[in-house]
């Protein structure tokens, strides 16, 4: 099968490899569609960080050079033993992260919180190939849910999204501030509108925001420099989406008293006021990953309940062979005419996406 594999930094090439095969307790995909992110882009130009490229693996064993994708989305090819409700040639979404299910945090429910937490494309073979092996405990049936390949391929995402909402929890009516509205903010954004919130979105690039209308929110800021902190505070949920200093100071400033900040982006270690959050009584709230049994299928709604599909995010779909052109460059370059990148590694054309949900529904 042809793949796309990670050999070290600036070094990602396509080669043929053996196809995988379905383990007990997995499901073998033939790969419609992959997406790549910020995390791919980043791991590509300076890693390995999160690509496990070294010896054995302690969970999954792997070792070597990696092929990534952990955003993944096709039809069933084989289905390994003890593995029940799936068929082949069902259309399945893989959440990619992979949990024990014995632990003290996986038996509570937070299976992103497993002590053995792993994820597919990051610590073994992933979606950027024709074919991946994955725990059927990691993908759910799209069928449902009556979604293309290419709508579904933004579920993985739109998962991510989706448990920062639940741990947020915004009630209809309330005020909610979501600053950096990138793919998984613009997705919070869409989110949080659903809930009845009334959603700002705080956003330098006139481009998001633009999109993030269109998601739902009410309003938009213009930061004057990467994340400036509003004049006044203006919500009762912050969404901190943008990772970045600047961005959590304009949470605190921007979150009411009694508010809550969801700490969505990725932070190096910072200082902050914590006097601030305690005079006011400010919750704040940390969120990572996704639960593939209940936050993706979550996704799978949300994405469904948007009736004009997805084109608006992803236009365009691109071959395997043009992943660092088309993909990883554009995303670390930030010049990407795209809210989500989306690999196809059947094609050897770029192809238009096809996002109609109506479609869907129409073509089974």
């Amino acid at each position: 099968m042809r793949a796309a594999v990670y050999h070290g930094p600036l070094d990602l090439r396509i080669e043929d490899r053996p196809a995988p095969t379905a383990e007990p307790g997995e499901i073998l995909i033939r790969v419609s569609v992959c997406g790549v992110c910020g995390t791919d882009a980043a791991e590509f130009r300076t890693g390995p960080h999160l690509y496990w490229t070294g010896d054995a693996h302690p969970v999954t064993g792997h070792s070597g050079p990696l092929v990534p994708g952990h955003e993944l989305v096709g039809r069933v090819e084989a289905i390994g033993r003890d593995v029940r409700g799936f068929r082949e040639g069902d259309l399945v979404v893989s959440g990619a992260g992979v949990s024990c299910g014995r632990c003290r945090a996986c038996v509570a429910g937070r299976t992103n919180l497993c002590e053995r937490y792993w994820t597919v494309g990051l610590q073994r073979d992933g979606g950027l190939a024709e074919l991946v092996a994955v725990p059927a405990s990691a993908c759910v049936d799209v069928g449902p849910f009556g979604l293309t390949e290419d709508a579904a391929g933004l579920a993985q995402p739109m998962a991510i999204a989706a448990h920062a909402i639940e741990r947020g929890d915004p009630q209809p009516g309330e005020d909610v501030l979501v600053i950096g509205t990138g793919g998984i903010g613009g997705f919070i954004t869409f989110a949080a509108s659903r809930s009845g919130a009334q959603v700002i979105a705080s956003e330098a690039d006139a481009g998001r925001r633009r999109t993030a209308i269109r998601f739902g929110a009410v309003e938009t800021l213009v930061p004057a420099g990467p994340e400036e902190a509003p004049a006044r505070a203006v919500a009762d949920l912050v969404f901190e989406v943008s990772g970045t200093p600047a961005g959590l100071a304009a949470a605190i400033a921007g979150v009411r008293r009694g508010g809550r900040i969801v700490v969505a982006g990725m932070h190096e270690p910072t200082a902050i006021d914590l006097r601030a959050l305690n005079v006011d009584e400010v919750t704040l709230i940390g969120t990572v990953a996704h639960r593939c049994a209940t936050d993706l299928p979550s996704a799978l709604r949300l994405l469904a309940d948007r009736a004009e599909g997805w084109t608006d995010v992803a236009a365009t779909v691109i071959p395997l062979a043009r992943v660092v052109e088309d993909g990883l460059d554009p995303l670390w370059n930030r010049t990407s005419t795209q809210i989500k990148t989306l690999i196809d590694p059947r094609i050897a054309t770029a192809r238009p996406t096809v996002m109609s949900h109506a479609a869907a529904v129409a073509t089974g």
